[in-house]
């Protein structure tokens, strides 16, 4: 089990589904955990659910200047901060025929340059302790995409190359840049809040991933359990990219 006692953790989109459990997993490890969301309210719900080792924080992620305070309100409460977890994201479902520029840049500016502007601004910070960890929470859609999602998958595998090179130019300062890519998991982005669909009995482990799988993944990149690992992606899903069984 990874150990990060004492570890100061942002998390973007921590309010709900994979974001909440990465934070409440976070910090049943040790960690100090920023539970960021654009709802600041309810930032504050789940930090109080989460108790002492959680901190609300308003953050936008399109927004620079919502990372700019939040980075400085935790390196000021806390003295450093150890590692960003980039988990906020948007999807849309429509046809490549139906798809307005309005939604693809919608998605470009949470799920590709929110991720952009928060490696930025946890660089100075963690160059200057010459540690750090970056956890990117992206998608199979990065590499395997499904009808309907090409300004989602789009933005997706841009996150993926952004990293690789991120993760290339960041190294020598010792700062890891690593990713998870989830597949099906219960939440209600992936089953808008109804039954889990039956295609999920087809998968090689038989059944939709749950929010804790991903936290677990995230854990373990986030802390000095993957020490030599930058530039990795972990695939969560089942092994839905694999195909599905005929049975």
């Amino acid at each position: 089990m990874p150990n990060l006692t004492n570890n100061v953790i942002l998390v973007t989109g921590a309010n709900r589904g994979q974001g909440k459990a990465i934070a409440e997993n976070l910090a049943l490890l040790g960690a100090v955990v920023g539970i960021g969301a654009r709802n600041y309210d309810e930032a504050k719900r789940v930090a109080e659910m989460i108790g002492e080792r959680a901190f609300p924080v308003q953050l936008d992620v399109t927004k620079e200047s919502e990372w700019q305070l939040a980075v400085e309100t935790l390196v000021n409460k806390f003295g450093k901060l150890d590692v960003l977890v980039n988990n906020a994201g948007a999807l849309t479902r429509k046809s490549f025929r139906e798809t307005t520029l309005d939604d693809f840049q919608q998605l470009i500016n949470v799920n590709q340059l929110g991720v952009f502007l928060g490696m930025q601004a946890v660089l100075p910070q963690m160059e200057k302790q010459r540690k750090g960890s970056i956890v990117n929470n992206i998608s199979i859609s990065a590499f395997s995409p499904i009808a309907k999602s090409a300004a989602y998958a789009a933005t997706k595998a841009s996150v993926v190359a952004m990293s690789k090179v991120a993760a290339i130019e960041l190294g020598s300062l010792g700062i890891r840049v690593n990713m998870v890519h989830p597949g099906g998991i219960e939440t209600d982005m992936a089953t808008g809040g109804e039954a889990v669909p039956a295609f999920y009995d087809s998968v090689p482990l038989g059944r939709i991933g749950q929010p804790i799988e991903i936290a677990k993944a995230v854990a373990f990149l986030a802390s000095d359990d993957s020490s030599y690992c930058t530039g990795t992606e972990i695939v969560v899903d089942g092994g839905m990219t694999l195909g599905v069984t005929d049975e």
